[in-house]
């Protein structure tokens, strides 16, 4: 073998090796951050879960101190004492209703936005864009009044159409976009064998969809479990309240109280329904949804 084929294959190394050093050496500062950040996330989680397993005395003695025993009764104080098992209750049913009924909504408007042109379909799709940048203080005084003339204000069946009605903009705009990145082949290769429509959309692209549904299904969830604002406007009944409302005012009268450590107990239970949510569904979000559907 001459010597200018193994110079030549060497120096092609070389080439590919400071090729991947600097793609790598871009991505530094990046995944640096998001790695510190990370780590500051799950210390003050695990900080907070530590803290709430503590006395308040254990706890301003040394904050950075483990727990000696475990005491698991600040939980149930929070949960009983401060009724947030009944806000618990609450939350959950709103919030798990209204993520099933924005999917239902959401999922075939995005197919249709996707995949069929029409007269006025860009006009639509900018509809649902232009209602995500809509601040929602300004929706407050209309709202009240639209909820008001329906009687449905001060229910958590009113507080479940707000959710539906304000988090289908972003929902149909999310899943607009997965449905076009599907493959048109399988689409057109459904059509062929005689499918129609909906046999195309519930048998071929939604359960190829199923990563997107369950990415928006994540995104609402969270967004709702935590949301604030529309409960204390729209929700005046305490045995209506969500847990967003039950903790704000177990912070309330945490203050009187000093117990502290009973109010880390109740950010905890806000906190694990998430958690589970995210730890169960967290590889299917991340998935490759069509690898090796389609060959070449």
């Amino acid at each position: 073998m001459s010597a200018e084929p193994v110079a030549s294959t060497q120096s092609h190394l070389r080439q590919r090796q400071m090729d991947l050093v600097k793609k790598w050496a871009g991505h530094i500062p990046a995944y640096l951050i998001l790695g510190l950040w990370s780590l500051f996330t799950l210390f003050a989680i695990l900080w907070v879960m530590l803290s709430s397993l503590k006395t308040t005395r254990e706890l301003f003695a040394d904050v950075w101190a483990l727990p000696g025993k475990l005491h698991f009764e600040n939980y149930v104080k929070a949960l009983f004492a401060a009724d947030l098992e009944l806000y618990f209750l609450n939350s959950l049913a709103v919030v798990l209703t209204s993520v099933v009924v924005i999917l239902i909504l959401a999922a075939p408007a995005a197919y249709i936005l996707s995949r069929k042109k029409f007269k006025g379909s860009n006009l639509v799709t900018l509809l649902f864009i232009a209602g995500i940048g809509i601040p929602l203080p300004l929706l407050f005084i209309p709202l009240f009044q639209i909820m008001t003339g329906l009687k449905i204000n001060n229910t958590l069946f009113g507080l479940g159409v707000l959710f539906v009605a304000l988090s289908l903009p972003f929902t149909v705009y999310m899943l607009t976009s997965f449905f076009g990145s599907l493959p048109v082949e399988l689409e057109e290769a459904a059509i062929i064998d005689g499918a129609s429509d909906f046999q195309v959309f519930f048998r071929v692209m939604l359960p190829l969809g199923l990563p997107g549904l369950i990415t928006a299904a994540i995104f609402n969830f969270i967004g709702l479990w935590n949301e604030y604002q529309l409960a204390l406007v729209f929700l005046n009944n305490p045995k209506q309240s969500t847990l967003s409302l039950g903790l704000y005012s177990l912070s309330n009268g945490m203050e009187y109280t000093g117990d502290w450590t009973g109010l880390l107990a109740g950010v905890v239970i806000v906190m694990v329904p998430t958690i589970i949510l995210y730890v169960i569904l967290s590889e299917r979000m991340i998935s490759g949804i069509t690898m090796g559907a389609v060959k070449s």
